[in-house]
C-alpha cells in the first residue's frame, strides 16, 4: 500500500464535522478503496473552543488556515467553509503549492470558477456544490462526456421545495411555511439566499457550464425567488392539476447557438416526476441526445448527505494522486453565449383582477393578440369586486408576455395583474 494521502480540512461545521467523522470511522474501507490511507493532517477552524459534532485530537485543530493549506506534507485540501473570502484566497494558495482541491462552495465556483480552474495544477472536484448527496457533477462531466446535453431541469434547493410543498399540501401561507421550515432547521435564520433564488442560481450556473461546455457565472442566470408565491397561486395551480416548484432550467436554444439559464417558480403538471419531489429533497432531469431523459433524485442538503459527496471526491482525487494522473479539467470549448431572458419561450399562467362587465374578455384577448401571445385556456372566477380572469397561454417569448402584461396594466377594466407564473414540464412523461 502507498504512503498516506494527507488531507487538510477547512471548516468543521455541519458538513466539515461529518467529513472528519467519516474519515476516521471509515478509515480502513477508504484506505482499501484508495490504495493508501487517508490521513487527516489538520482542521482549520475559527474558534478553538467551540463544541463540535465529532471527536477530534485537539492537536489537529488550528486557526491558521493559510499555514495548513500550504504545508509541504498536505496532498488534498477540502474546503467546506463557504462564501467567497477567505475561501478563494485559501484555495488559490493551496493550488499554487500543487494541492488537489475538493470544494462544496457553490457561491465561489459560480462567481469565480474560471480563476480557480485557470490556477489549478492538480484536481478540482466539487460534487457537493450542487444537490448535496446526489451524484450529478460527475455524470455530467464524465458519464455524458460523449453525448450532447439539451436541457437540465430540476429542483436544486431543499428549503424552497419544503416551503412550496407545505403550501401545496396544507394550504399554508408562505410566511407560515417559512417559519415551519426554520423551526425544523431546513431554513436559516436569514433565508434570503434560498427564498430569493441565489442558492439555486449559483447551482444552475455550475450545471449549465458543465452541461454545455461554456463559461457561465451566477450573474448570467435570470433569478426569481418564491416570496411572491401566494396561497391563492398554489390553490389555482392545484385546481388546474399543477404544482408550483422553484426550478433551475438550463437549455440550449433551438438553433443550438446559445443557452438560457434561469431560476424561477413555475407550474408543472402533477403527472410530472418532479411534482412528486416532496419536502427538502432535490431532483434533476438531464435530457441528452443519445441517453434520453435521466433523473437524479435524493437528499439535496444536510451534513451527512453532503459529506458523502465530499468523501467521494476525496477518494477520486487521492486515487489520481497515487496514479500520477488528473481528473477532467474545465471544458469551455463550445463558448456558447447566454441569451437574454426575453428570448426564452415558454407557457404562462396569468391571473387578472378585472371589472365585472360585458366585453372584458374580448378586450383582454385583444391585448394578448396585439403582442402575438396565443391564449390556450381562459376561465372567469368570482363576481363583482372579486371578478378574476385566469388565462393560460401557448408558448410565447418572455419579452412578448412582458409587453402584454404592461399593456394589460393600462386597461381601465384590469384592476390588477394578480400573478404571472410560467408553466413548464408538459413535454415530460
Amino acid at each position: 500500500m502507498s504512503k498516506p494521502v494527507k488531507v487538510a480540512l477547512l471548516g468543521c461545521g455541519v458538513v466539515g464535522s461529518q467529513v472528519a467523522r467519516l474519515l476516521q470511522e471509515q478509515a480502513d474501507d477508504l484506505a482499501a478503496r484508495v490504495g493508501a490511507p487517508l490521513e487527516l493532517a489538520g482542521v482549520a477552524v475559527r474558534k478553538m473552543s467551540r463544541k463540535r459534532d465529532v471527536d477530534l485530537d485537539p492537536e489537529l485543530l488550528t486557526t491558521d488556515a493559510h499555514a495548513l493549506v500550504t504545508r509541504p506534507d498536505v496532498d488534498v485540501v477540502v474546503e467546506v467553509i463557504g462564501g467567497i473570502e477567505p475561501a478563494r484566497g485559501l484555495i488559490l494558495a493551496a493550488m499554487a503549492e500543487g494541492k488537489s482541491i475538493v470544494s462544496a462552495n457553490k457561491a465561489l465556483l459560480a462567481e469565480d470558477g474560471a480563476t480557480l480552474h485557470a490556477a489549478n495544477k492538480a484536481d478540482l472536484y466539487f460534487e457537493a456544490a450542487v444537490a448535496g448527496a446526489i451524484p450529478l457533477i460527475r455524470p455530467l462531466r464524465e458519464s455524458l462526456a460523449g453525448d450532447r446535453v439539451h436541457r437540465v431541469l430540476g429542483i436544486v434547493n431543499g428549503t424552497t421545495n419544503y416551503i412550496l410543498d407545505k403550501m401545496d399540501s396544507t394550504g399554508a401561507s408562505f410566511t407560515d411555511a417559512l417559519e415551519e421550515a426554520q423551526s425544523l432547521g431546513y431554513a436559516e435564520a436569514d433565508p434570503t439566499a434560498d427564498i430569493e433564488g441565489f442558492d439555486a442560481a449559483a447551482k444552475a450556473a455550475i450545471l449549465a457550464g458543465i452541461a454545455f461546455h461554456s463559461r457561465v457565472t451566477a450573474a448570467d442566470v435570470h433569478r426569481e425567488g418564491i416570496t411572491g408565491v401566494s396561497a391563492s397561486d398554489v390553490a389555482s395551480a392545484k385546481a388546474m392539476g399543477y404544482v408550483i416548484k422553484l426550478l433551475a432550467i438550463c437549455a440550449r436554444s433551438d438553433d443550438g447557438r446559445s443557452i438560457g439559464v434561469r431560476v424561477h417558480p413555475a407550474m408543472i403538471p402533477r403527472s410530472h416526476p418532479l411534482a412528486g419531489v416532496r419536502e427538502a429533497y432535490n431532483a434533476v432531469f438531464v435530457e441528452a441526445e443519445s441517453a434520453g431523459r435521466l433523473m437524479f433524485y435524493g437528499a439535496g442538503a444536510g451534513g451527512a448527505p453532503t459529506a458523502s459527496a465530499v468523501l467521494g471526491d476525496i477518494v477520486a482525487v487521492a486515487r489520481n494522486r497515487i496514479a500520477g494522473t488528473r481528473g477532467p479539467s474545465e471544458s469551455v470549448y463550445a463558448d456558447l453565449a447566454v441569451h437574454p431572458m426575453g428570448e426564452t419561450v415558454t407557457r404562462y399562467h396569468v391571473s387578472l383582477d378585472v371589472a365585472d362587465k360585458p366585453g372584458v374578455l374580448a378586450t383582454v384577448a385583444e391585448m394578448f393578440s396585439r403582442h402575438d401571445v396565443s391564449i390556450q385556456t381562459v376561465r372567469q372566477e368570482g363576481r363583482g369586486d372579486d371578478a378574476q380572469l385566469v388565462l393560460v397561454t401557448h408558448r410565447a417569448s418572455d419579452a412578448a408576455l412582458s409587453a402584454t402584461v404592461e399593456g394589460l396594466r393600462e386597461l381601465d377594466i384590469v384592476r390588477a395583474v394578480a400573478s404571472v407564473m410560467r408553466v413548464e414540464g408538459d413535454e415530460a412523461p
